[in-house]
Parts: C-alpha cells; structure tokens; sequence
C-alpha cells in the first residue's frame, strides 16, 4: 500500500463522518422544533436520535467510500462520527452528557458504518 492510498482513506472516511455529523445536526434541529410542538417522552427523543445517527453513518459511508478496505474504512467513519457528534452537541448544549447508552450507540454506529460502507463498494461500478 502507498502513501496516495492511506491519503485518499482519510479523506473518504473524514468525509463520511463529517457529512453524517452535519446531517445529524440538521436533523436534530429540524427534530428540536418538533420536540417543542408535541413534548414526547425522553424515550422517543433518544430512539429517533440514535435513528437519525444510524441512517446518516449508514448513507454517508454508502456513498462516500470507495472499493478498496472499505469496511474497516467504514467503520473508522462510524467511529468518528458518533465522536463528532458527540463533541458538536456538547458544544451547542452547553456540556457532555454521557449515559449509560453511549457505549450501544457506538458500537451500533461503528459497525453500520462498515456495513454501509461494504455494501457501497459492492454495489459500486468502478
């Protein structure tokens, strides 16, 4: 493996995860004004949070990551994507609040990301 090869992996996994994490926060903007309007139950407004990351990881990899190594290149994006999230919200909402679904969310977001991603390359025509 070259030099190009590691460059051009960074960029289509730093791409996929900050693409995701801007989708997440224009998601999540769209969702806070819902949220104001129906006042659901904190269980609705984590369930459709941990939709939202999962389908943004999901998409972003399938469409940004090309052929080769592309799950583990996947899974960095998830990986990094539920980073930078966390670290964009903390930043609007004032501080970290990290609970005991954390670790779940993750994992979760980590391997649908390598998923995504694997399917992404198989389907891909180049």
């Amino acid at each position: 493996m070259d030099k190009s090869f590691f460059k051009r992996a960074a960029w289509e996994t730093a791409k996929a995860a900050l693409l995701a994490s801007a989708f997440c926060l224009f998601a999540e903007a769209i969702f806070a004004v819902i949220v104001r309007a129906i006042s659901p139950s904190v269980v609705v407004i984590t369930a459709v949070n941990w939709v939202l990351k999962c389908v943004a990881v999901f998409v972003f990899s399938l469409l940004c990551i090309k052929r080769e190594r592309a799950f583990f290149k996947g899974l960095a994006a998830g990986f990094v994507s539920v980073f930078l999230t966390m670290f964009l919200f903390a930043a609007i909402g004032g501080g970290f609040h990290l609970d005991i679904l954390f670790l779940p969310e993750l994992l979760l977001c980590t391997l649908i990301g390598g998923l995504g991603a694997l399917l992404g390359a198989k389907l891909r025509k180049e």
